[in-house]
């Protein structure tokens, strides 16, 4: 039995324009993702100062709200400039040791190698050796040679880093003082008043999504720092080879990584770990141990008491929008991966209770001549 199935050519060619224009979309996020990424990252450190900088208006001569944004950002970078004042000298200082401790290390595994060294001659392992040894020292040689092409490509990265932070920064104040002007703009050209208010409701739906979860992670991650720098504090007071003034570079690195969903808080544990390390290895296990079980708290207990109800998304969603975020947008992708996932949820979950609305409307009237047609034929 054959089946024939007919489609015109304007059917033929609305398809494959959706498809290639679908598809030009696609290429065009991905070549503007750099940009992208500024904008987003701007968007909600807005939406997360929205609410401070509103209520600071208040208290601010003719209720400025260009002033009260720039007072809030010169204490969020003075706080931020304390902080890396602070915390940097002690990572210098643990980088210095480590580099005196190199040759120590050196000596130790040269003194090792002459008691291998009886073994290799003994076995007959001298030809395998010797081909490993070449071969390290070939890509060492290479390595060397590439050091000042990877230095400049480091200092190319810091720079784009400090000029993307500066732009970040820059449209975050800007979004911060045009962004109520413009929503009243943009609700101004509504006809439809209900539209308007079922748009309005969407747009402090999202509002509430992405401020509760930025404003809920960030104090998750301070909490997860302060108990990270007492623990290493603690362990100071235990181990003289820990110096004290490590517990706020630790809390630095704790609080920076903890940003990051799902892996976050693993990477900077294993830093922190790697630091307590270069000192001594029982200071390194004790924090390791502290890592895991403070881990298991946050998990079950403060990360959910602190982030209920703000992005109601299932295990599965989330481990899937952090991991398409990472891979397209890098480590800001991951961070804002989950308040992009809770806002497709309200946008998905306002269309489908404006569908179900709207069929309940157009089967009210075959409702109504069904009952009619029912009357009658019972007459």
């Amino acid at each position: 039995m054959k089946v024939n199935i007919q489609i015109d050519t304007k059917t033929f060619v609305r398809f494959w324009l959706v498809v290639i224009g679908f598809a030009l979309a696609l290429l065009l996020l991905y070549s503007a993702r750099t940009g992208l990424i500024i904008v987003g990252t701007a968007l909600f450190l807005a939406l997360a100062l929205n609410g401070p900088v509103s209520k600071l208006a208040k208290y601010m001569p003719g209720r400025s709200r260009a002033g009260s944004t720039v007072i809030s950002f010169i204490l969020i970078i003075a706080f931020i400039g304390t902080f890396m004042f602070l915390a940097v000298p002690p990572i210098v200082q643990q980088t210095a040791k480590f580099a005196e401790t190199v040759p120590t290390l050196f000596n130790n595994a040269t003194n090792s190698w002459h008691s291998l060294d009886n073994i290799i001659e003994q076995y007959n392992l001298r030809p395998q050796v010797d081909t490993t040894l070449n071969d390290l020292q070939g890509n060492a040689s290479k390595w060397a040679s590439n050091v000042g092409a990877n230095i400049a490509s480091s200092l190319g990265s810091i720079a784009a880093l400090f000029g993307a932070t500066f732009l970040v920064l820059i449209l975050s104040i800007l979004m911060l003082i045009e962004g109520p002007d413009w929503m009243q703009r943009i609700w101004k050209l509504y006809r439809d008043e209900d539209k308007m208010r079922r748009h309005q409701n969407v747009a402090s739906q999202m509002h509430s999504v992405v401020s509760g979860y930025v404003i809920g992670q960030l104090t998750v991650s301070a909490i997860g720092a302060t108990f990270a720098g007492i623990a290493v504090f603690v362990i100071s007071l235990f181990f003289q080879e820990v110096p004290s003034n490590l517990a706020i570079p630790t809390a630095a690195i704790t609080f920076i990584f903890s940003l990051i969903p799902m892996f976050g808080a693993t990477i900077g544990g294993t830093l922190i770990c790697i630091l307590l390390g270069f000192n001594i290895i029982a200071a390194a296990v004790i924090y390791l141990i502290y890592f895991i079980v403070y881990q298991q708290i946050e998990n079950n207990l403060i990360s959910p008491t602190i982030q209920a109800k703000r992005v109601s998304l299932s295990p599965l969603v989330i481990l899937s929008s952090v991991t398409i975020g990472l891979y397209l947008f890098g480590i800001a992708g991951g961070i804002i991966s989950i308040p992009i996932a809770g806002c497709v949820k309200v946008l998905l979950e306002d269309y489908l209770a404006y569908s179900k609305k709207e069929r309940k409307k157009e089967e009210k009237p075959m409702h109504r001549l069904a009952k009619k047609l029912a009357s009658h034929s019972e007459d």
